[in-house]
């Protein structure tokens, strides 16, 4: 089966270069471009817009290269709490220092990070000493008071003045982060600042891919983008300012429509006022988004940002079930299901997950552990299932039954060696006293790699590993660290019912 796509990334990519450059252009050929969203590795976008290259945003900074200087600003507050991003499971100085990482490998380097809201806190300062002694320019902004709503105070000697200024030298300065709340706004506000007292009539415009302001607010695009905030209670809208200045409807979130006025009000105080402002009357006007016109099949990105929706529920439900979200996100998501008429079951592998742990749990009445099921959709369309055993837990047995598949091996042919197994197996019981000799895929992964050192069927398997990637996976049950880490390092979606596959409370 041929994977349908619904967006065009070289179409793209000319439309939102033009884009850009055509905004530089308007202010003194120097822009501050708050950059919103995830850099590198979107795969919400990818999900949601088949055919999305997760890091089309890099193709985008390196079409730009010469033009750009790259900041990233990071909240003090975040470094101090240990405040973890999701998608990797590591904390936002970590992912900073990732993220500097990854534009390295691209081609491109950073000028330099700010770090916001600074008061002296202890982790943000040896987190500070750790980027100057690796070489990497750090600037801090301060607390101030009012913040957003005192203008007088914010754009003031006091305010924004009592920052550090950043030397830039390229016209446009994008300004990113490692994820939202991090201070990117106040960063290009307080550069604003700074550069018009020195007489250099620079701009500000935001890059952002959702929502997409010209689909419409039910789209299920923008309705997917919805649910990935609601964990921060952000909504779409349709946007008031441009709607009453050019009877034109444009989707815009919460966040951007209530802050507008004051945005506005502190832009017009900071620019000096023989400058003539481009015209920004609505916070439409100030985003140069151009995502929406790279989109070519719109069924097919519909229907894509509807099977979204559905694992964002799963998500936040699981979260919920471990203690890290609020009931409230998992209703929101419930009620924006309703209004797309979804229902869970219109995920294909999660019905045939849950029969396949009733199987398993109908052949094995006698024992009385928790079965699990496990289901993936490969790109052809077929669905492999798998189940728990004493052997192996259910995400192990799932891989190893779709590699069977992928690589046309007979069921019957054992692709890991039972010496390896029961040396693992030994190895759990008799020395790390583990509560289980059951492989995880971590463990399982481990094995098949050692068994295709002496077996050419499991090494046709390994090689199939690569087409995991992107492929749906349904669970029954939250997976053991083991198998969420191997999970995640094959690529695949993976969404589960939030219910734990142990007793036990402290799991390993």
């Amino acid at each position: 089966m041929i994977k349908k796509i619904g967006f065009d990334n070289e179409k793209y990519l000319k439309d939102q270069t033009a884009a850009i450059l055509g905004r530089v252009k308007s202010f003194d050929n120097k822009l501050y471009l708050e950059f919103g969203g995830k850099l590198c590795f979107d795969y919400h976008a990818a999900r949601v817009l088949p055919g999305y290259d997760p890091n089309v945003k890099i193709r985008l900074l390196q079409c730009l290269k010469d033009k750009i200087d790259i900041v990233l600003s990071i909240y003090a507050a975040d470094i101090e709490r240990g405040r973890v991003r999701g998608d990797f499971g590591i904390t936002y100085d970590a992912a900073t220092l990732k993220l500097i990482d990854d534009l390295r490998k691209w081609g491109l380097d950073i000028l330099a990070v700010v770090i916001t809201r600074f008061a002296n806190q202890p982790s943000a300062t040896i987190f500070k000493n750790k980027l100057e002694r690796r070489g990497v320019k750090v600037y801090l902004h301060y607390p101030i008071s009012g913040y957003p709503v005192d203008v007088d105070a914010i754009v003031s000697e006091n305010g924004f003045g009592k920052n550090d200024y950043i030397q830039t030298k390229n016209p446009i300065v994008v300004v990113t982060a490692p994820g939202p709340n991090s201070g990117k706004l106040s960063t290009c506000l307080s550069q604003l600042f700074h550069e018009h007292k020195r007489k250099i009539n620079a701009g500000y415009a935001k890059f952002e891919t959702f929502p997409i302001w010209n689909l419409p607010l039910k789209h299920p695009v923008n309705v997917a983008y919805e649910a990935a905030t609601a964990d921060i209670q952000d909504f779409n809208l349709i946007d008031p300012f441009h709607l009453e200045k050019y009877n034109q409807s444009a989707v815009n979130y919460n966040r951007d429509v209530e802050s507008f006025p004051i945005l506005k009000l502190m832009l017009s105080r900071i620019f000096t006022k023989n400058y003539n402002l481009p015209a920004y009357n609505s916070p439409t006007d100030m985003g140069v988004n151009r995502a929406g016109f790279g989109i070519i099949e719109d069924q097919v990105v519909q229907d894509a940002a509807k099977q979204e929706l559905i694992r964002r529920y799963f998500r936040y439900n699981s979260e919920y079930v471990l203690g890290i979200e609020k009931k409230e996100t998992v209703d929101r998501v419930v009620l924006l299901m309703e209004e797309m008429g979804l229902k869970v079951t219109d995920r294909a592998v999660v019905e045939i997950a849950r029969k396949a742990a009733e199987a398993a749990e109908k052949a094995d009445k006698g024992h009385d552990g928790i079965f699990c099921g496990a289901a993936i959709q490969l790109s052809s369309a077929e669905i492999i299932t798998g189940k728990n055993s004493k052997l192996m837990h259910a995400a192990s047995s799932l891989v190893m039954n779709a590699l069977k598949a992928l690589a046309r091996i007979p069921d019957e042919i054992l692709l890991l060696s039972p010496q390896v197994i029961n040396q693992i197996a030994k190895l759990k019981k008799d020395i790390l006293k583990a509560d289980s000799e059951s492989l995880d895929l971590e463990e399982c992964l481990i094995a098949l790699a050692i068994s295709a050192a002496t077996s050419h069927t499991a090494e046709l398997a390994m090689q199939k590993l690569g087409q995991l990637k992107g492929c749906e996976v349904h669970m029954t049950h939250i997976p053991t660290p083991g198998d969420e880490v191997g999970l995640k390092r094959l690529g695949v979606n993976l969404t589960t019912d939030g219910r734990f596959s142990s007793r036990n409370l402290f799991v390993t």
